[in-house]
């Protein structure tokens, strides 16, 4: 017999074997009683009286033992011999009972049939051929005993042939349901790893997804709504305790569905978002899917464009200014040399010419916005490239400016265009010493390059002593054209900020808690290309 598990699953089986259980026991049971009241006499009459009393006594005895025993067969053996020992069982049964009279051959169909949902193909119809066998070989020896036995063979016939019957019926609708079953249980696997990569692919989207419901409680946050909104947790949360600005555009939203909700600023610092809302209904309960997009690249990008056009426009016209501001500036040194020339005339030249060399610079910044050449990026040892350049710096700069180096870490490479390092360095620099100079009898930059603990990233800080920038013009010093000071142009953070991100860095703004100012440049990954 083959050593197998049993062909049902894990789950049908032990129901079915504990429903088989059941009907052999209470088959048992009600021949006890049979046997204790007063049909017992009019049984013996017509059959093996002790045979039959001992052999109920047995049957029940012998199947609560097995149903104590046996609650999950590992093998097929085991309910294969279960099975048999049930023919066999009812089989003397059926012979000490008188035959087919007694009705013991009506059960022994029902056994047949429960022990094919078991039992599979041959094995289940050899469960059959010894029933049916055994109620005909069973019928021929009651026959010898008794003649008048010899008229129920064509009712044994009958019942053997029920037996197969119910065999076959059986192992066919078996077969029905295991492949429904196995059907089912593969949809059902085939919906759960759809439902899991559901939920894989919300959570790992850029894109924030919220669900709230009437009270504006947040029902759902992916992962990216969290990221874009500051939050480590708003599932059970009120919206509007965490971002008032949302809950405004959802009632604007609300008041007329047909206008475009305008970008908000979740945190201080954080990207543009860009709020859309779609109305959800489940059951009586109305709902808002809430969807927020970072604009924050394409409103860049959009900027970008914009100087870009403003840059080829100027350029232009930078053109056409130089040639006549050079003549001006070149007749204001000459007419300044004059001996000739009063002081307060001299005065006057020396305005004209500072005002020309002003006008150049900026007309220079704005070609150079307009003619920025493609970064061309180059594996960089970050702590020997700056050791170099702070040598080269020191030795060309002034003789009350002071710039500090100070690095951690052995390795700290990264990718980056060296020459617009050069100009991102010297620009930050040249502002902190500036800055420095105006509090302090020197000016003083420190230079920290570390790799940040949590990003893993090298960061390169440059830091000053001067008066700091104040919290109200924080979030315009990197746009264009914004200046503070009477001389300058308002170009050289912005463009500082673009060749950073020409090359995969960054470069944000952080105040000092002791005093000045702190820019920070957040490196690339060496792995990772323009």
């Amino acid at each position: 017999m083959p050593d197998s598990s049993l062909p049902l699953s894990s789950a049908a089986s032990p129901r079915m074997l504990r429903l088989y259980h059941l009907y052999r026991l209470t088959i048992g049971l009600v021949l006890v009683l049979l046997i204790s009241s007063d049909l017992d006499d009019q049984l013996l009459d017509l059959a093996q009286g002790p045979l039959f009393r001992y052999g109920s006594w047995l049957y029940l005895i012998v199947n609560i033992v097995i149903a104590v025993l046996l609650q999950r067969p590992r093998h097929l053996l085991q309910v294969f011999s279960l099975a048999m020992f049930d023919v066999t069982m009812l089989s003397a049964l059926f012979y000490a009972a008188g035959g087919t009279p007694s009705g013991i051959g009506n059960l022994m169909i029902v056994a047949v049939a429960i022990a094919n949902i078991l039992l599979r193909g041959r094995i289940g119809l050899l469960i059959a051929a010894v029933a049916s066998i055994g109620m005909i070989y069973l019928t021929f020896y009651l026959s010898l005993a008794r003649p008048a036995a010899a008229s129920q063979f064509v009712q044994v016939g009958a019942l053997g042939a029920l037996c197969f019957a119910a065999a076959l019926f059986v192992q066919t609708l078996s077969k029905r349901l295991r492949h429904s079953e196995t059907l089912a249980e593969q949809r059902a696997s085939d919906v759960a790893s759809l439902e899991t990569l559901n939920a894989l692919i919300l959570q790992r989207m850029r894109t924030g997804i919220l669900v709230l419901d009437e009270q504006r409680q947040v029902l759902l946050a992916n992962q990216g709504a969290l990221n874009l909104l500051g939050s480590d947790h708003l599932a059970g949360e009120p919206l509007a305790a965490r971002c008032p600005t949302l809950v405004e555009r959802l009632q604007q939203w609300r008041d007329n569905p047909t206008m475009l909700p305008r970008s908000i600023v979740a945190v201080p610092g954080g990207p543009i978002l860009q709020p859309s809302f779609i109305a959800l209904q489940r059951g009586e309960e109305q709902q808002v899917l809430v969807f927020l997009e970072d604009i924050s690249q394409i409103a860049q990008q959009a900027q970008q464009l914009k100087l870009a056009s403003l840059g080829r426009l100027t350029a232009g016209i930078a053109h056409e200014i130089r040639n006549p501001l050079g003549a001006v500036s070149h007749a204001a040194q000459l007419l300044q040399e004059s001996e000739a020339l009063e002081a307060p005339d001299k005065r006057l030249a020396q305005i004209i010419q500072d005002h020309s060399r002003r006008m150049n610079l900026v007309i220079e910044n704005v070609l150079q916005l307009s003619r920025r050449r493609q970064a061309e990026p180059q594996l960089l040892d970050l702590k020997y490239w700056l050791h170099r350049f702070v040598g080269e710096y020191r030795s060309a700069s002034g003789p009350n400016q002071t710039l500090h180096i100070e690095t951690h870490g052995s390795s700290l490479q990264t990718r980056m265009d060296p020459h617009q390092l050069t100009q991102v360095l010297t620009n930050l620099i040249e502002n902190g010493l500036r800055y420095s100079a105006q509090n302090n009898d020197r000016g003083q930059v420190w230079l920290r390059l570390f790799r940040d603990a949590d990003s893993d990233l090298p960061v390169l800080e440059v830091l000053d002593d001067g008066p700091g920038v104040p919290q109200e013009q924080i979030e315009h010093i990197f746009e264009p054209f914004y200046t503070t000071e009477n001389k300058g142009t308002g170009l050289g953070l912005y463009i500082s900020r673009e060749l950073c991100e020409s090359n995969q860095a960054r470069l944000d703004y952080k105040p000092r808690e002791e005093g000045g100012s702190c820019f920070r440049v957040t490196f690339a990954h060496p792995r990772k290309l323009s």
